[in-house]
């Protein structure tokens, strides 16, 4: 395994501030965590190698660019996003962080999450895995790949997806 850019500790307060952004609903500063080129993938249920998968060959949940990226997180913002109107409440728990290959200035990451959403009088709980692609920018830290892996087997008793994992 090559020598890692980032410490264990920098990599966790990265992604529990990233984790942070989220359940509070501040998704403009979370959407400004990925770098330009950035991709946002969300594997589909029944890919035989989720994390290898290519969303150009392969059916996805979610595959978004930073433009997709930023416009969902805009739109989820607005009241006419009924679906998240008022805001679901939710609590992202990441776990089992383990630092990855480094190459250049990237730096691959890979952690276990589990989601709560509660809507309504309804809660319900995403969990799988994510794997990262981390840029390292002197100081600054940017995604420039998140791919979920979620460990369910369907997705309808979970509800809307609209929440970002």
């Amino acid at each position: 395994m090559t020598k890692p850019l980032l410490t264990r500790s920098t990599v966790e307060e990265f992604l529990y501030f990233e984790a942070e952004l989220l359940d509070t609903w501040a998704l403009p500063e979370w959407s400004a965590l990925y770098t330009a080129d950035a991709r946002y993938d969300i594997a589909s249920l029944d890919s035989a190698d989720p994390t290898n998968a290519d969303p150009a060959t392969t059916l996805f949940v979610l595959s978004d660019d930073k433009s997709r990226l930023d416009s969902r997180a805009k739109r989820l913002m607005k009241k006419t996003a009924h679906a998240e109107y008022p805001h679901s409440k939710t609590r992202h728990i990441t776990s089992n962080i383990r630092i990855g290959e480094a190459s250049g200035n990237e730096q691959k990451v890979r952690a276990n999450f589990v989601v709560y959403r509660t809507k309504g009088d309804r809660t319900v709980h995403y969990m799988g895995e994510m794997h990262y692609v981390l840029v390292v920018d002197g100081e600054s830290i940017k995604i420039k790949q998140k791919r979920i892996n979620l460990d369910l087997y369907t997705l309808a008793d979970q509800g809307r997806l609209t929440i970002i994992l």
